[in-house]
């Protein structure tokens, strides 16, 4: 995507400050914040894409889909930086997302199969809610319980670990 970019927008190499755009010699060039700019936007695009099966399990009106992706998309930065500070104590965070995504997973499967076979349930969306909920606040609850028994102890995306790093000794 970066050589697109560049193949198709006049750059220059050289940072000017937070500018996107500078001129040159009248001729106008962005500026490498203009790529820092179009790779945090497409990240962000990327994952709002991401959510849109999760959001379908809970729920198939597509403008609550598409209501939800969008407040993703303009709440989500902000939404990291106010809880950057929790996520090294929610050791059990990524297990907790883990059962999330499998039970919606079995859920998306189980609505295609009602569509093909009138005999198969449904999961209701309260269920779902509910089902989500209480995975959150139980891997909540029991991170930050273990987290007060073993201070040293730290959430890593995918594995549970209480020693250090590598790149911390």
């Amino acid at each position: 995507m970066i050589r697109s970019i560049r193949k198709r927008v006049p750059m220059v190499d050289e940072f000017h400050g937070s500018k996107l755009f500078i001129k040159v010699s009248g001729k106008r060039f962005a500026t490498p914040m203009f790529l820092v700019i179009v790779a945090i936007a497409s990240t962000d695009l990327l994952f709002a894409l991401d959510s849109i099966p999760a959001t379908f399990g809970v729920t198939s009106q597509t403008y609550l889909v598409f209501t939800a992706n969008a407040f993703a998309l303009l709440g989500l930065r902000a939404l990291y930086f106010l809880i950057k500070g929790l996520l090294d104590k929610l050791i059990y965070l990524s297990l907790g997302l883990s059962f999330i995504l499998i039970f919606i997973g079995i859920k998306l499967m189980l609505t295609y199969a009602h569509e093909l076979f009138d005999n198969v349930p449904k999961i209701p969306t309260p269920v779902s809610l509910s089902v989500i909920a209480t995975i959150l606040l139980i891997a909540t609850v029991a991170s930050l319980i273990k987290s007060k028994q073993n201070p040293e102890m730290k959430a890593h995306p995918g594995r549970i670990t209480d020693h250090k790093d590598e790149d911390d000794k």
